[in-house]
């Protein structure tokens, strides 16, 4: 007898239909599992064989073949082990039929129980898009696959419990799905960040508009403070953004039953010593990286020159298309990449060039070696550039005004992108900082005496297209913050101001 369970196997972040069939056939006893697997599948001859004699069956002495359909996709994890198990026992007549609409997923430990999976979001969404209604899934992912609304999800302590389940012996109870509700990071707000109001508008226009920023200032400016506070003032996450964040996180098995649900932007700060490779995702099998961890949220480099270039190469394109792709020998995979990258450096190698010339110790030669580590295509994909000098004793003795809160903050931020999202209305882009070239032209017009200034910036700083653009979009930012719908004079020289690295390599 041939039998057939439901199941669904990875590719990048998404989960793809596929069918375990398994046939005991007459002969000598083997166990062989064919359809493209690897290692880890394999490996799951052992499991199942003797979780079934834990569970109280018996492994039938026969040639059993498995073969995971269909066979041109290659199948890695421990997720099969469950429907494999099922599919001997329906074969062997130790069960009745399951029915259609049912998904199974699951590693096997030896003794019967059911062990947690990475994917079971995805897995579980990919198996519910196709008409599976019913999923059998580890008691450690209940949480997580319950994100899945539409389908039912049953929490598989161990097999014995899933086999009462299906003799309807001891129903399995459902698993409630998680109530979503973005979260704030707490204790970070720049109301604890003294002075640097310039630095706060910079940073306001750079979340408003969804611009990468460049902060260039001397060790202890409040670079990095002002960095890891930028997710309070950010949007609050969509349930779909929230869905997309939490599939990342769920293929690299970082969720757990406490929080089976990413629900405030992502923070990711890499070491400069991160490998191209962790970067934009790899390994041998391909998997997510620090950019599509970042996705929908910050990702920041601080020290930025000390990064290895090929690092800050590989950070081009996904800036760019908001994706990346993952190839290696054992397959590819698109990953998204939509994140603001947030960056910090000191204005030369030992921090005070520019700032305190009693204390900066190097050349100009050297100065120029340390900023030429950031290559011209890359500085120019970065919107806004803004220096972050040193604090003066007035703002730390709180003789200076009132420091800007991060809910003043976020409150003219949410203004301007909802002006955004009824501009954009209908497409794919929300914020100014995805216009495309077309995008560009019809909502950033200029008047003439706009024009005379772009054109006299382009020339004196040398800029490139895409440079003229930035600045473009980022001029259109500071209009929605203004509530202008016209780009004024004042808004084209803010946003020319905000390319600083620009004029002071020129």
């Amino acid at each position: 007898m041939i039998s057939k369970i439901n199941t669904c196997a990875l590719s990048g972040i998404d989960g793809l239909p596929v069918v375990c069939e398994c046939d005991l056939s007459s002969g000598l006893p083997a166990f062989d599992i064919v359809g493209l697997p690897d290692a880890s599948v394999r490996e799951a001859k052992d499991r199942v064989r003797s979780a079934v004699k834990a569970s109280g069956f018996e492994f039938p002495l026969r040639r059993i073949t498995v073969n995971l359909a269909p066979a041109r996709i290659k199948k890695s994890g421990t997720y099969f082990d469950l429907p494999i198990l099922m599919g001997i026992l329906l074969s062997s007549g130790q069960i009745e039929k399951i029915p259609e609409d049912c998904a199974f997923f699951g590693e096997l430990s030896l003794d019967g129980k059911i062990r947690g999976i990475s994917g079971a979001l995805p897995l579980s969404l990919a198996a519910m898009k196709d008409g599976k209604t019913k999923i059998f899934i580890p008691e450690e992912n209940a949480m997580e696959a319950a994100v899945a609304e539409g389908a039912e999800i049953y929490p598989c302590p161990d097999v014995p419990s899933l086999i009462a389940h299906l003799k309807g012996i001891s129903p399995i109870k459902q698993a409630k799905a998680p109530i979503f509700a973005h979260e704030y990071g707490e204790g970070l707000d720049y109301a604890d960040v003294l002075g640097q109001e310039r630095a706060k508008r910079a940073i306001t226009v750079a979340a408003a508009g969804g611009h990468n920023i460049l902060m260039i200032g001397p060790p202890g400016s409040g670079k990095s403070m002002l960095a890891k506070r930028l997710p309070s003032v950010l949007p609050p996450l969509t349930f779909d953004e929230a869905l997309e964040c939490t599939k990342i996180y769920s293929v690299l098995g970082l969720l757990n039953g406490e929080k089976p649900m990413i629900t405030e932007r992502p923070f990711r700060s890499p070491h400069h010593t991160v490998s191209s490779a962790a970067m934009a995702g790899g390994t041998a099998n391909p998997r997510p990286g620090e950019i599509s961890m970042a996705h929908r949220g910050v990702l920041f480099l601080d020290e930025l020159p000390e990064f290895h270039k090929d690092v800050l190469e590989v950070l081009r394109q996904p800036m760019e298309d908001g994706k990346v792709v993952v190839s290696r020998a054992s397959g590819s995979a698109v990953y998204p990449a939509e994140f603001m990258l947030v960056c910090a450096m000191n204005p030369c190698k030992c921090g005070y060039y520019g700032f305190d010339s009693s204390r900066c110790t190097c050349t100009e030669q050297s100065v120029k070696k340390y900023r030429h580590r950031i290559s011209g295509p890359m500085s120019d994909r970065i919107d806004i550039q803004i220096t972050v000098p040193a604090v003066e004793y007035s703002s730390l003795s709180g003789n200076g005004e009132r420091p800007k809160t991060s809910a003043e903050m976020r409150e003219e931020i949410k203004k301007a992108i909802k002006i955004q999202r009824r501009r954009f209305e209908g497409s794919a882009v929300t914020l100014n900082g995805r216009m495309d070239a077309a995008m560009v032209r019809k909502h950033c017009v200029l008047s003439e005496d706009c024009r005379k200034i772009m054109s006299m910036a382009y020339d004196r700083l040398g800029l490139s297209v895409r440079g003229h653009d930035k600045i473009l979009k980022i001029a259109r930012t500071i209009a929605d913050l203004a509530g202008s719908e016209k780009i004024e004079t004042a808004h084209l020289m803010e946003a020319i101001e905000y390319r600083s690295f620009d004029r002071e390599n020129i």
